[in-house]
Protein backbone atom coordinates (compact mmCIF):
# COMPACT_ATOMS: atom_id res chain seq x y z
CA UNK A 1 0.00 0.00 0.00
CA UNK A 2 1.30 3.72 -0.50
CA UNK A 3 2.12 6.19 1.71
CA UNK A 4 -0.57 8.36 0.74
CA UNK A 5 -2.98 5.32 1.24
CA UNK A 6 -1.82 4.77 4.58
CA UNK A 7 -1.94 7.87 5.54
CA UNK A 8 -4.88 8.34 4.74
CA UNK A 9 -6.65 5.46 6.11
CA UNK A 10 -5.24 6.01 9.67
CA UNK A 11 -6.82 10.28 9.81
CA UNK A 12 -10.21 8.89 8.65
CA UNK A 13 -9.86 6.23 11.69
CA UNK A 14 -9.08 8.56 14.10
CA UNK A 15 -11.03 11.27 12.59
CA UNK A 16 -14.16 8.34 12.73
CA UNK A 17 -12.72 7.19 16.36
CA UNK A 18 -12.39 10.95 17.19
CA UNK A 19 -16.16 11.75 16.44
CA UNK A 20 -17.50 8.60 18.05
CA UNK A 21 -15.31 9.42 21.30
CA UNK A 22 -16.64 12.97 21.24
CA UNK A 23 -20.26 12.18 20.92
CA UNK A 24 -20.95 9.06 22.83
CA UNK A 25 -17.63 7.90 24.79
CA UNK A 26 -16.73 10.90 26.38
CA UNK A 27 -13.33 9.86 27.32
CA UNK A 28 -10.14 11.86 27.38
CA UNK A 29 -9.46 11.83 23.79
CA UNK A 30 -6.22 9.87 23.94
CA UNK A 31 -7.74 6.86 26.01
CA UNK A 32 -10.81 7.05 24.12
CA UNK A 33 -9.45 6.84 20.87
CA UNK A 34 -7.25 3.83 21.79
CA UNK A 35 -9.96 2.24 23.42
CA UNK A 36 -11.79 2.49 20.37
CA UNK A 37 -8.97 1.28 17.81
CA UNK A 38 -8.31 -1.57 20.75
CA UNK A 39 -12.03 -2.96 20.50
CA UNK A 40 -11.67 -2.62 17.12
CA UNK A 41 -8.92 -4.68 16.65
CA UNK A 42 -9.55 -7.12 19.12
CA UNK A 43 -12.99 -7.67 17.54
CA UNK A 44 -11.03 -8.03 14.06
CA UNK A 45 -9.26 -10.68 16.25
CA UNK A 46 -12.05 -12.88 16.91
CA UNK A 47 -13.61 -12.31 13.52
CA UNK A 48 -10.88 -14.03 12.39
CA UNK A 49 -11.49 -16.78 14.56
CA UNK A 50 -14.89 -17.57 13.29
CA UNK A 51 -13.65 -17.78 9.58
CA UNK A 52 -14.32 -14.24 8.51
CA UNK A 53 -10.39 -12.89 6.82
CA UNK A 54 -11.37 -9.37 7.38
CA UNK A 55 -8.07 -10.07 10.30
CA UNK A 56 -5.55 -10.88 7.61
CA UNK A 57 -6.12 -7.95 5.37
CA UNK A 58 -6.02 -5.83 8.90
CA UNK A 59 -2.95 -7.36 10.10
CA UNK A 60 -1.29 -7.07 6.95
CA UNK A 61 -2.24 -3.44 6.65
CA UNK A 62 -0.52 -2.70 9.99
CA UNK A 63 2.79 -4.96 9.05
CA UNK A 64 3.31 -2.35 6.13
CA UNK A 65 3.79 0.26 9.26
CA UNK A 66 6.80 0.62 10.51
CA UNK A 67 5.73 1.79 13.75
CA UNK A 68 9.04 2.13 15.56
CA UNK A 69 10.29 4.12 12.23
CA UNK A 70 7.11 6.13 12.66
CA UNK A 71 7.34 6.71 15.90
CA UNK A 72 11.04 6.96 16.73
CA UNK A 73 11.71 9.17 13.43
CA UNK A 74 9.19 10.79 12.42
CA UNK A 75 6.36 11.72 14.87
CA UNK A 76 8.38 11.44 18.21
CA UNK A 77 10.44 15.11 17.30
CA UNK A 78 7.07 16.98 16.43
CA UNK A 79 5.75 15.51 19.75
CA UNK A 80 8.30 16.11 22.06
CA UNK A 81 9.10 20.04 20.46
CA UNK A 82 5.45 20.72 21.33
CA UNK A 83 5.71 19.77 24.47
CA UNK A 84 9.09 20.94 25.59
CA UNK A 85 7.93 24.96 23.66
CA UNK A 86 5.69 25.40 26.81
CA UNK A 87 7.78 24.28 30.15
CA UNK A 88 9.09 27.08 32.02
CA UNK A 89 12.62 26.88 31.87
CA UNK A 90 13.28 28.92 35.28
CA UNK A 91 10.57 26.37 37.17
CA UNK A 92 11.95 23.26 35.56
CA UNK A 93 15.60 24.71 36.33
CA UNK A 94 14.35 24.73 39.95
CA UNK A 95 13.66 21.85 39.94
CA UNK A 96 16.19 20.75 37.98
CA UNK A 97 18.26 18.29 40.44
CA UNK A 98 14.87 16.57 41.13
CA UNK A 99 14.01 16.31 37.30
CA UNK A 100 17.22 15.37 36.66
CA UNK A 101 17.52 12.42 38.97
CA UNK A 102 14.14 10.98 38.23
CA UNK A 103 15.16 10.69 34.43
CA UNK A 104 18.22 9.07 34.72
CA UNK A 105 18.92 7.56 38.19
CA UNK A 106 15.04 6.68 38.36
CA UNK A 107 15.33 5.22 35.04
CA UNK A 108 18.81 3.10 36.11
CA UNK A 109 17.41 1.85 38.87
CA UNK A 110 14.27 1.25 37.50
CA UNK A 111 15.59 -0.84 34.61
CA UNK A 112 17.43 -3.45 37.24
CA UNK A 113 14.72 -3.66 39.64
CA UNK A 114 12.12 -4.33 36.52
CA UNK A 115 15.13 -6.83 34.86
CA UNK A 116 15.91 -8.12 38.01
CA UNK A 117 12.41 -9.15 39.30
CA UNK A 118 11.14 -9.98 35.57
CA UNK A 119 13.83 -12.50 35.20
CA UNK A 120 12.49 -14.14 38.34
CA UNK A 121 8.82 -14.19 38.40
CA UNK A 122 8.88 -15.06 34.55
CA UNK A 123 11.50 -18.26 35.24
CA UNK A 124 8.63 -18.84 38.03
CA UNK A 125 5.31 -18.86 35.39
CA UNK A 126 7.90 -21.48 33.00
CA UNK A 127 8.71 -18.30 30.37
CA UNK A 128 12.33 -18.79 30.68
CA UNK A 129 13.89 -15.50 29.31
CA UNK A 130 17.61 -14.30 29.10
CA UNK A 131 18.59 -11.89 31.30
CA UNK A 132 20.10 -9.40 29.34
CA UNK A 133 16.20 -9.26 27.57
CA UNK A 134 14.89 -8.81 31.29
CA UNK A 135 17.08 -6.07 31.47
CA UNK A 136 15.75 -4.86 27.67
CA UNK A 137 12.46 -5.36 29.00
CA UNK A 138 13.31 -3.06 32.28
CA UNK A 139 14.71 -0.38 30.02
CA UNK A 140 12.43 0.34 27.34
CA UNK A 141 9.41 0.34 29.99
CA UNK A 142 11.34 2.48 33.00
CA UNK A 143 10.64 5.75 31.20
CA UNK A 144 7.71 7.43 31.78
CA UNK A 145 6.53 8.43 27.63
CA UNK A 146 6.16 12.27 27.44
CA UNK A 147 3.51 11.77 24.85
CA UNK A 148 0.85 9.66 26.80
CA UNK A 149 1.77 11.72 30.40
CA UNK A 150 1.28 15.33 28.15
CA UNK A 151 -1.69 14.24 26.30
CA UNK A 152 -3.46 13.09 29.84
CA UNK A 153 -2.31 15.84 32.08
CA UNK A 154 -3.88 18.84 29.52
CA UNK A 155 -7.17 17.77 31.37
CA UNK A 156 -5.56 17.19 35.05
CA UNK A 157 -5.41 20.44 35.64
CA UNK A 158 -2.32 19.96 38.24
CA UNK A 159 -0.95 22.73 40.42
CA UNK A 160 2.67 24.16 38.49
CA UNK A 161 5.50 22.53 40.87
CA UNK A 162 4.13 18.80 40.38
CA UNK A 163 3.13 19.17 37.12
CA UNK A 164 6.73 20.05 36.05
CA UNK A 165 8.03 17.37 37.95
CA UNK A 166 5.84 15.06 35.94
CA UNK A 167 6.25 16.53 32.58
CA UNK A 168 10.09 17.56 33.00
CA UNK A 169 10.97 13.52 34.22
CA UNK A 170 8.66 12.35 30.82
CA UNK A 171 10.45 14.77 28.93
CA UNK A 172 14.01 13.91 29.30
CA UNK A 173 14.03 10.42 31.24
CA UNK A 174 12.90 8.69 27.68
CA UNK A 175 15.74 10.14 25.55
CA UNK A 176 18.08 8.58 28.53
CA UNK A 177 15.90 5.41 28.48
CA UNK A 178 16.72 4.76 24.75
CA UNK A 179 20.27 5.78 25.28
CA UNK A 180 20.27 3.04 28.50
CA UNK A 181 18.28 0.69 25.67
CA UNK A 182 20.71 0.80 23.13
CA UNK A 183 23.75 0.10 25.55
CA UNK A 184 21.66 -2.98 26.73
CA UNK A 185 21.46 -3.84 23.24
CA UNK A 186 24.47 -3.75 22.54
CA UNK A 187 24.88 -6.59 25.06
CA UNK A 188 23.19 -8.82 22.76
CA UNK A 189 25.57 -10.31 20.18
CA UNK A 190 28.38 -12.40 21.41
CA UNK A 191 30.96 -10.17 20.65
CA UNK A 192 32.59 -8.69 23.56
CA UNK A 193 31.23 -4.73 25.07
CA UNK A 194 34.35 -3.35 26.26
CA UNK A 195 33.32 -0.28 28.87
CA UNK A 196 34.62 2.47 27.34
CA UNK A 197 32.85 1.66 24.63
CA UNK A 198 29.35 1.74 26.68
CA UNK A 199 30.82 4.75 27.99
CA UNK A 200 31.85 6.47 24.97
CA UNK A 201 28.01 5.44 23.50
CA UNK A 202 26.49 7.50 26.58
CA UNK A 203 28.32 10.25 26.45
CA UNK A 204 27.55 10.88 22.62
CA UNK A 205 24.02 10.26 23.14
CA UNK A 206 22.72 11.80 26.40
CA UNK A 207 25.78 14.83 26.31
CA UNK A 208 25.91 15.03 22.38
CA UNK A 209 22.31 15.20 21.88
CA UNK A 210 21.69 17.90 24.62
CA UNK A 211 24.87 19.52 23.30
CA UNK A 212 23.53 19.33 19.38
CA UNK A 213 19.92 20.59 20.82
CA UNK A 214 21.63 23.56 22.35
CA UNK A 215 22.98 24.51 19.36
CA UNK A 216 20.47 23.92 16.77
CA UNK A 217 18.18 26.07 19.32
CA UNK A 218 20.61 29.16 19.09
CA UNK A 219 20.82 29.36 15.49
CA UNK A 220 17.18 28.85 15.39
CA UNK A 221 16.93 31.82 17.82
CA UNK A 222 18.70 34.09 15.83
CA UNK A 223 17.37 33.50 13.07
CA UNK A 224 13.91 34.20 14.32
CA UNK A 225 15.14 37.32 15.96
CA UNK A 226 16.22 38.58 12.53
CA UNK A 227 12.74 38.44 10.71
CA UNK A 228 8.88 39.45 11.61
CA UNK A 229 6.96 37.12 9.61
CA UNK A 230 4.89 34.16 12.20
CA UNK A 231 4.61 31.98 8.17
CA UNK A 232 8.23 32.24 7.94
CA UNK A 233 9.14 31.96 11.49
CA UNK A 234 6.71 28.72 12.05
CA UNK A 235 8.78 26.93 8.92
CA UNK A 236 12.25 27.46 11.05
CA UNK A 237 10.60 25.54 13.67
CA UNK A 238 9.56 23.33 11.64
CA UNK A 239 12.81 22.84 10.35
CA UNK A 240 14.62 22.82 13.20
CA UNK A 241 12.32 20.23 14.53
CA UNK A 242 12.74 17.72 11.42
CA UNK A 243 16.05 18.78 10.25
CA UNK A 244 17.64 18.38 14.07
CA UNK A 245 16.31 15.42 14.58
CA UNK A 246 17.43 13.76 11.00
CA UNK A 247 21.04 15.06 11.98
CA UNK A 248 20.79 13.53 15.53
CA UNK A 249 20.10 10.35 13.66
CA UNK A 250 23.24 11.15 11.50
CA UNK A 251 25.92 11.89 14.14
CA UNK A 252 24.28 9.21 16.58
CA UNK A 253 23.37 11.12 18.71
CA UNK A 254 19.52 11.29 20.97
CA UNK A 255 17.39 12.72 18.74
CA UNK A 256 14.88 13.10 21.73
CA UNK A 257 17.37 14.95 23.99
CA UNK A 258 18.42 17.17 21.09
CA UNK A 259 14.72 18.06 20.29
CA UNK A 260 13.74 18.37 24.12
CA UNK A 261 16.22 21.02 24.68
CA UNK A 262 16.24 23.05 21.48
CA UNK A 263 12.10 23.09 22.01
CA UNK A 264 13.02 24.30 25.60
CA UNK A 265 15.24 27.21 24.10
CA UNK A 266 13.04 28.32 21.82
CA UNK A 267 9.90 28.02 24.10
CA UNK A 268 11.71 30.18 26.68
CA UNK A 269 14.30 32.64 24.79
CA UNK A 270 13.26 32.56 21.68
CA UNK A 271 9.30 33.12 22.70
CA UNK A 272 10.38 36.20 25.20
CA UNK A 273 12.98 37.76 23.15
CA UNK A 274 12.69 36.61 19.47
CA UNK A 275 8.93 36.94 18.62
CA UNK A 276 6.23 39.30 18.52
CA UNK A 277 2.86 38.37 19.81
CA UNK A 278 1.55 38.05 16.56
CA UNK A 279 3.96 35.51 15.99
CA UNK A 280 3.53 33.58 19.83
CA UNK A 281 -0.26 33.55 18.78
CA UNK A 282 0.11 31.55 15.61
CA UNK A 283 3.35 29.43 16.30
CA UNK A 284 1.37 28.08 19.51
CA UNK A 285 -1.86 27.36 17.88
CA UNK A 286 0.71 25.31 15.21
CA UNK A 287 2.48 23.62 17.32
CA UNK A 288 -0.84 22.66 19.41
CA UNK A 289 -2.58 21.66 16.00
CA UNK A 290 0.42 19.17 15.22
CA UNK A 291 0.30 17.68 18.82
CA UNK A 292 -3.15 17.14 18.66
CA UNK A 293 -3.31 15.22 15.08
CA UNK A 294 -0.44 13.52 15.51
CA UNK A 295 -1.83 12.08 19.39
CA UNK A 296 -5.15 11.25 17.65
CA UNK A 297 -3.00 9.04 15.15
CA UNK A 298 -0.64 7.59 17.56
CA UNK A 299 -3.12 6.35 19.68
CA UNK A 300 -5.05 5.12 17.05
CA UNK A 301 -1.66 3.21 15.89
CA UNK A 302 -0.78 1.99 19.53
CA UNK A 303 -4.59 0.75 19.46
CA UNK A 304 -4.02 -1.54 16.42
CA UNK A 305 -0.82 -2.75 16.86
CA UNK A 306 -2.68 -5.81 19.36
CA UNK A 307 -2.83 -7.29 15.91
CA UNK A 308 1.22 -7.37 15.35
CA UNK A 309 0.82 -9.03 19.33
CA UNK A 310 1.26 -13.24 20.17
CA UNK A 311 -1.75 -14.40 22.60
CA UNK A 312 0.20 -17.20 23.68
CA UNK A 313 -1.33 -17.99 27.34
CA UNK A 314 2.22 -17.97 28.67
CA UNK A 315 3.00 -14.09 27.38
CA UNK A 316 -0.19 -13.05 28.37
CA UNK A 317 0.45 -14.09 31.90
CA UNK A 318 3.60 -13.01 31.76
CA UNK A 319 2.36 -9.33 30.57
CA UNK A 320 0.07 -9.58 33.95
CA UNK A 321 2.61 -10.53 36.04
CA UNK A 322 4.77 -7.57 34.46
CA UNK A 323 2.14 -5.00 35.33
CA UNK A 324 2.73 -4.95 39.45
CA UNK A 325 6.52 -5.67 39.04
CA UNK A 326 6.93 -2.17 36.60
CA UNK A 327 4.90 -0.17 39.25
CA UNK A 328 6.80 -1.79 42.09
CA UNK A 329 9.87 -0.92 40.18
CA UNK A 330 8.54 2.89 39.56
CA UNK A 331 7.75 2.94 43.52
CA UNK A 332 11.16 1.99 45.05
CA UNK A 333 12.93 4.18 42.13
CA UNK A 334 10.71 7.21 42.50
CA UNK A 335 10.59 6.99 46.51
CA UNK A 336 14.08 6.18 47.09
CA UNK A 337 14.71 9.63 45.39
CA UNK A 338 11.91 11.91 46.80
CA UNK A 339 12.51 10.56 50.13
CA UNK A 340 16.44 11.52 49.89
CA UNK A 341 15.26 15.30 48.31
CA UNK A 342 12.83 15.45 51.28
CA UNK A 343 16.00 16.06 53.16
CA UNK A 344 16.16 19.46 51.92
CA UNK A 345 13.60 20.03 50.69
CA UNK A 346 9.57 20.33 51.31
CA UNK A 347 7.67 16.91 49.79
CA UNK A 348 4.13 15.43 50.77
CA UNK A 349 3.89 11.69 51.05
CA UNK A 350 1.49 11.95 47.99
CA UNK A 351 3.77 13.18 45.65
CA UNK A 352 5.19 9.60 45.52
CA UNK A 353 2.18 8.02 45.14
CA UNK A 354 1.10 11.08 42.44
CA UNK A 355 4.50 10.34 40.48
CA UNK A 356 4.20 6.45 40.39
CA UNK A 357 0.33 6.30 39.33
CA UNK A 358 1.25 9.14 36.65
CA UNK A 359 4.39 7.81 35.00
CA UNK A 360 2.50 6.47 32.03
CA UNK A 361 4.09 3.96 29.51
CA UNK A 362 2.98 4.35 25.73
CA UNK A 363 3.74 4.47 22.25
CA UNK A 364 7.99 4.69 23.25
CA UNK A 365 8.01 1.85 24.85
CA UNK A 366 5.85 -0.43 22.39
CA UNK A 367 8.12 0.90 19.72
CA UNK A 368 11.22 -0.30 21.51
CA UNK A 369 9.79 -3.67 21.91
CA UNK A 370 9.27 -4.08 18.03
CA UNK A 371 12.58 -3.00 17.68
CA UNK A 372 14.29 -5.83 18.81
CA UNK A 373 15.96 -8.83 17.21
CA UNK A 374 13.03 -11.01 15.83
CA UNK A 375 12.58 -14.04 18.23
CA UNK A 376 10.55 -15.87 20.91
CA UNK A 377 11.94 -13.37 23.07
CA UNK A 378 11.20 -10.36 21.09
CA UNK A 379 7.94 -11.63 20.90
CA UNK A 380 7.32 -12.66 24.15
CA UNK A 381 8.53 -9.00 24.85
CA UNK A 382 6.29 -7.43 22.70
CA UNK A 383 3.01 -8.73 24.72
CA UNK A 384 4.42 -8.04 27.88
CA UNK A 385 5.24 -4.64 27.18
CA UNK A 386 1.81 -4.67 25.17
CA UNK A 387 -0.03 -5.77 28.19
CA UNK A 388 1.97 -2.74 30.84
CA UNK A 389 0.88 0.31 28.24
CA UNK A 390 -2.84 -0.84 27.65
CA UNK A 391 -2.94 -1.46 31.78
CA UNK A 392 -1.15 2.06 31.96
CA UNK A 393 -3.21 4.31 29.85
CA UNK A 394 -6.49 3.18 29.91
CA UNK A 395 -6.46 1.82 34.06
CA UNK A 396 -3.41 4.35 35.33
CA UNK A 397 -5.08 7.58 32.91
CA UNK A 398 -8.41 7.45 33.80
CA UNK A 399 -7.94 6.29 37.57
CA UNK A 400 -5.13 9.57 37.95
CA UNK A 401 -7.67 12.55 37.97
CA UNK A 402 -9.72 10.25 41.36
CA UNK A 403 -6.42 10.12 42.58
CA UNK A 404 -5.47 13.75 42.35
CA UNK A 405 -8.63 14.82 43.40
CA UNK A 406 -8.34 12.65 46.66
CA UNK A 407 -5.46 14.77 47.79
CA UNK A 408 -5.46 17.77 49.22
CA UNK A 409 -4.42 20.76 47.81
CA UNK A 410 -0.58 20.84 50.28
CA UNK A 411 -0.27 17.61 49.08
CA UNK A 412 -0.66 18.50 45.09
CA UNK A 413 0.91 22.03 45.28
CA UNK A 414 4.56 20.36 46.99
Amino acid sequence: MSLIHTITILVCLSAGFSYLNHRFIKLPITIGLMAIALTMSLALVALGKLGFGIEDEARRFIVGIDFNETLMHGMLSCLLFAGALHVNLEELLDLKWVVGTLASVGVVLSTLITGGLGYYFFDLIGLHLPFIYCLLFGALIAPTDPIAVMGILKTARLPKPLEIKIVGESLFNDGVGVVVFLVLLSLVPSAPVVLTDVVELFLREAIGGAALGWSLGYVAYQMLKSVDNYQVEILITLALVLGGFALADALHTSGPIAIVVAGLFIGNHGRKWAMSEKTREHLDSFWELVDELLNAVLFVLIGLEVLMVSFRNQYVVAGLVAIPLVLLARFVSVGLQIKLFGLVRDFNDKTIAILTWGGLRGGISVALALSLPLGEARDAIVTITYAVVVFSILVQGLTLGRLLRGSSPSAMSS
